[in-house]
């Protein structure tokens, strides 16, 4: 009986989207003040009028890696920043955490990995992080330019650390930004994020 109790909820786990938590998709995204890379301030707010999107990352991190080894990451920012689109990366390793870099180091992790975000946010102290309940190396999050968080979650649907499960698999950022760019309901606006978890100081 208590192993029957115990599948279920593990089920439920499982199948139920994330939908709990301070930033709800279908309201407002909450704005943020940050240092980037560059040591330039950025803000959400700064962005109104378009769409936005933020990619939580940890070079270390084997679910991170899947992404940019095979070269999807890098080919996202490259298509949608190319049509308008702010894709910011964000940071939010604490210092002596796994994937803390500062902002020389991101630098030359992004030249290596020919990554092509808009720019990358340091975010050390986790304030973005919590403030957005980010919970996992990648978590998507698509902002429309109203300023309404239209899409949160996994990037895909193929929840494994392996390169070559990139291809075939349903990109969620994608689908979210062609159907709001197209005037339609994003039809799979919340789904679990799948990744290692964020590394925050507390």
């Amino acid at each position: 009986m208590k192993q029957s109790v115990l599948k279920v909820f593990a089920t439920i786990a499982l199948t139920c989207p994330l939908i709990a938590g301070a930033v709800k998709t279908g309201e407002a995204a909450p704005d943020f003040h940050a240092t980037d890379v560059n040591g330039k301030t950025e803000t959400l707010s700064q962005y109104r009028g378009k769409y936005v999107v933020l990619e939580w990352t940890n070079k270390d991190c084997p679910y991170t890696r899947k992404h940019y080894v095979s070269g999807n990451m890098q080919a996202l920012q490259k298509e949608w920043t190319g049509k308008g689109v702010v894709w910011l990366t964000v940071l939010s390793s604490a210092p002596g955490n796994e994937g803390y870099m500062d902002a020389s180091a991101e630098q030359k992790q992004l030249q290596q990995m020919h990554a092509s975000p808009t720019t990358a946010l340091l975010d050390p102290t986790g304030e973005i992080g919590h403030l957005y309940e980010a919970r996992t190396t990648p978590h998507m999050y698509v902002i429309d330019p109203n300023g309404k968080l239209i899409y949160q979650g996994a990037i895909d649907d193929r929840t494994t650390t392996d390169p070559a499960d990139v291809k075939g698999a349903t990109n969620y950022v994608s689908e979210a930004l062609s159907e709001s760019m197209a005037g339609k309901p994003v039809v799979t606006a919340t789904t679990r994020p799948y990744g290692c978890s964020v590394k925050y100081g507390h």
